[in-house]
This record gives structure tokens, C-alpha cells and sequence, in this order.
């Protein structure tokens, strides 16, 4: 006979927490911040940002949903979202200390995630701190911590001076600024140094590049 293990609630919570990646089927139902989505017999209810109800809030439409399941003592939410992009931010977001998944959501409500990278590494907080129940304060932590996550990730990955794409004199400042908000958003370091290179080629403004280079993961 083997003996079965129980789970600790912890390893129990990391297995249930990733179970869910994504969620593809037909939108039965959608009002402010929900969205259901029927998939194998099953109605999900996922809690959404502005953004992804309007690209997703349409009855019928077949669409694939990007997840995220948050358990707590007391409830148990299901996140969705429009792109992978999307759910990265959430996940940023919901890494600093006193912001939840009801407040990252009215973050995302309040600007596309390129908007949001861009005032993350830009340090804008006064794009931030325009979203309801979010001071000065909260928005400068956000930005100091997200900022720093997004310096340490480029450092690992190696300096912008590498970039074969982008010519010495863009390597640095605003192509720099893109490509650190990109692989902030779990972009690879290849991708985005060639979608910014190819951005650049249409304009040199720092938010357009981002938006310009998103679009192109488009699936």
C-alpha cells in the first residue's frame, strides 16, 4: 500500500492558482467588469477591466480568454483578460504591497496596458494616481517598485548596447524606455528589441512605439 499525501494548503493553492491559462469558448454574458464565457458545457464568470469588455463584451463571439485565479480565506476570483500582455500587467501590478485584484483592475480600466508601461517607466505618477482610490502615494509606490522590476529584467538580459536592430544613436533613451516596458510585460528580449527596431521605423514617439510594437504580438 502507498501512503498518500495530503497537500499543505500552500503547495494545494500554487496548483489551483495555475491550473486555469487560458479560457476559450463563446461569450454568453457580459455586464461592467464581468464577462461569461461558455466553454465545454461550463459558464465562466470572470471579472474583467474596461478594456477587455470592449474588446470581448459581445454575445456570441468565440474568443480566447487569458486567466487568472485568485484564492483567499474568504473568496475565490476568477481574472480575465484580453491579451497575455494584459494579464502580465495584472500580475505586476498585484505584486506590490497594498494592491489587490480589484484595484489592478480598475488600473487596467483606466489605460491600455501600453499607456501603463509607458507611465511606469516614464514615472508618471499623475496617470496612476487619476484612478479611483489611488493616491500619490500608492502610485509613486507602484512605479518604484514595477520600475525597478523592469530595470532588473533588463539587466539581465543584457545591456540595450546589443541590439543588432537599432542603430547606435536609438539603442539608447526612447528605444530603451520601450524595450524595458515590453519585456516587463513578459515579452522576450528578441522580440521586443525587433518589434521597437520596427516601431521606430513609423515614428520616435515613446508611447506609439509600445503601442505600435504590441500590436504586432496581436494573435
Amino acid at each position: 500500500m502507498f501512503a498518500v499525501k495530503r497537500l499543505s494548503k500552500a503547495r494545494a493553492y500554487f496548483i489551483i492558482k495555475y491550473m486555469f491559462y487560458c479560457i476559450t469558448g463563446k461569450v454568453i454574458h457580459y455586464e461592467e467588469g464581468k464577462l461569461v464565457v461558455q466553454a465545454g458545457g461550463v459558464g465562466y464568470e470572470l471579472l474583467v477591466s474596461n478594456n477587455a469588455l470592449i474588446r470581448l463584451g459581445k454575445t456570441g463571439l468565440e474568443c480566447t480568454v487569458y486567466t487568472e485565479l485568485s484564492v483567499t480565506q474568504d473568496d475565490v476570483r476568477l481574472f480575465g483578460f484580453y491579451s497575455k500582455e494584459e494579464k502580465n500587467m495584472f500580475r505586476k501590478l498585484t505584486s506590490v504591497s497594498g494592491v489587490g485584484g480589484k484595484m489592478a483592475l480598475q488600473i487596467l480600466s483606466s489605460a491600455d496596458v501600453s499607456m501603463l508601461a509607458v507611465a511606469i517607466v516614464s514615472g508618471d505618477t499623475a496617470t496612476i494616481s487619476k484612478v479611483k482610490g489611488i493616491g500619490k502615494k500608492t502610485a509613486e509606490r507602484i512605479i518604484l517598485e514595477l520600475k525597478e522590476q523592469v530595470s532588473d529584467a533588463v539587466a539581465a538580459s543584457g545591456a540595450v548596447a546589443d541590439i543588432p536592430v537599432l542603430s547606435e544613436e536609438k539603442q539608447g533613451g526612447v528605444a530603451a524606455d520601450a524595450i524595458a516596458a515590453l519585456i516587463s510585460l513578459g515579452i522576450s528580449k528578441t522580440d521586443a528589441y525587433s518589434a521597437v527596431a520596427a516601431a521606430m521605423k513609423k515614428t520616435d514617439k515613446l508611447e506609439q512605439i509600445i503601442t505600435l510594437a504590441l500590436r504586432s504580438f496581436d494573435r
